[in-house]
Parts: structure tokens; sequence; C-alpha cells
């Protein structure tokens, strides 16, 4: 079904494992990859964090190959992967527990029936030390659930604010 509806692409039809945080087909979903470009929140020009009037004041960008994020602290990232989402399909996107393991959350996102676009990822480092993150390894797994029925209205529908998101995308109003 990913294949022929371009659910995911690119779309690795296995799951990589040796060396690198796991990626790409998995038993009942797909773990996505981290891309390399972040933004790591800062709190060098005392801005607030208001989604509704967001100051690109409150991170610093990064691209690289890994990031660093401070104790305590957040970045934000998107997938490689560009989602096509069916309408009659509903996801959930879950943290890795490699990262669980060691204090770095992931968020808990769902991709609605007939969204579309890459996943804006948010890091959190729990943790009182520095955290490290692999860009283009795995980050998260995404689970999908298949309706009966087709839904009655679907994010494209609503003309939803994050349809067809490119790379990391910042708080909408």
């Amino acid at each position: 079904m990913a294949l022929e509806q371009k659910m995911i692409e690119p779309f690795v039809d296995d799951q990589v494992r040796t060396g690198v945080i796991s990626y790409g087909l998995s038993s009942y979903g797909y773990d996505v990859r981290v891309g390399d470009e972040f933004k790591v929140f800062s709190n060098v020009f005392n801005a607030i964090v208001d989604p509704k009037n967001f100051d690109p004041k409150s991170f610093v960008d990064i691209k690289a190959d890994v990031c660093i994020i401070p104790p305590n602290s957040f970045a934000l990232a998107s997938t490689i992967e560009y989602f096509r989402i069916p309408r009659d399909i509903l996801t959930i996107c879950l943290g890795k527990s490699t990262y669980a393991r060691c204090g770095i959350i992931v968020n808990v996102t769902p991709f609605e029936p007939e969204w579309e676009g890459h996943v804006t990822i948010e890091i959190s480092n729990t943790t009182p030390l520095p955290a490290k993150i692999y860009a283009n390894e795995g980050i998260a797994q995404v689970l999908f659930f298949q309706s009966d029925e087709v839904c009655a209205v679907s994010y494209k529908d609503k003309k939803g604010k994050y349809q067809a998101q490119r790379g990391v995308t910042l708080p909408r109003l």
C-alpha cells in the first residue's frame, strides 16, 4: 500500500539497523529518519516562546550530521521522509526507545487523513546533560491505523495550516 500510493518518499522497504539507530519498514509501522537541519532553542536573547507570536530569536539554526541539544532544552527538526496519508488512514508518531532510554523524548503527533508533508518533530532533552541526536538515522516510529470507511472531513478538506509543509515548520496561527 505504501509504495502503490506513494505514502512515504523515500521509502526504505527493510529495517536498516547495523551501526545506526534503526529506520525503515518495521513489523507494524515505519521508523522515520531525522534530517540534518535543526532549530535548537536557546535563551540567548531572552525570547518568549509564544505559539501565537513565534519569535525566531528563540532558537539557533544548525545544519550538521550531529546535533547537540542543551540540558533541559529541545530542538525542532523534520523527517527525511515526505508523507501522503490516505483518506482512510490515521497515524501516530512515537519516539524510539533507544533515545527514550537516554532521556530524549520525541513528541507524539497524529497525521490526519489526507495530510501530507515532512513531519516537524520536537526533540526534548529531559536530562541535566547535553544530548546528541544523529541526523539521517531513526528518530521515531509511525504506526498506521486503517478505518473501515473514509473520514467525513479530512485534513485536506479543512485546508489545514500545515498541509504540504517542507522541512522544519514553525508554529502557525
